[in-house]
């Protein structure tokens, strides 16, 4: 995959959209201090580049109905890739898991999941996790309290 070199302007760019991306061309030109159509020409070089993936609105969960964070560790009964690409692709489809990520050195999956509330995480459990005959283990936190939720990559900027 090619890489682009991004210059102290991408670099503001990049930081603003993170932080709002619903800025509008002008707006975003004016606080990174360069005219709109450059403005424009940057966003479009980064998103063609895949560095500016997409551009969405950050909800509530509790005022959404998905009050109950749970991370989850999953260890799988066999280490077949074919049998993990499988799982994986179950977890893929199913909505209230957000995020899902392959580890090594411990579980084989640590996902976290947004559920309304217990009875909801139990169905989940049920219908992806230890109702799968792959599953061979399953241990899920439940967060009290969410201290820190960031999206955006730190950008390291030139002096």
């Amino acid at each position: 995959m090619p890489t682009i070199e991004l210059d102290d302007l991408d670099r503001r760019i990049l930081d603003l959209l993170q932080q709002d991306g619903a800025l509008s061309n002008q707006d975003l030109a004016a606080h990174v201090h360069a005219s709109p159509p450059t403005c424009l020409r940057r966003v479009r070089r980064l998103t063609k580049a895949g560095i500016i993936q997409r551009r969405v609105a950050i909800l509530d969960p509790a005022l959404m109905g998905a009050a109950l964070t749970v991370l989850i560790e999953v260890t799988l009964d066999a280490q077949a890739a074919a049998q993990a690409d499988a799982f994986e692709a179950q977890l893929l489809a199913e909505p209230a898991i957000q995020q899902c990520y392959r580890v090594s050195s411990g579980p084989d999956f640590v996902l976290v999941a947004l559920v309304a509330d217990m009875a909801a995480y139990q169905a989940l459990a049920l219908r992806c996790l230890t109702g799968d005959p792959r599953v061979r283990n399953v241990r899920s936190f439940f967060a009290t309290r969410r201290s820190k939720f960031c999206t955006a990559i730190p950008i390291h900027h030139t002096p």
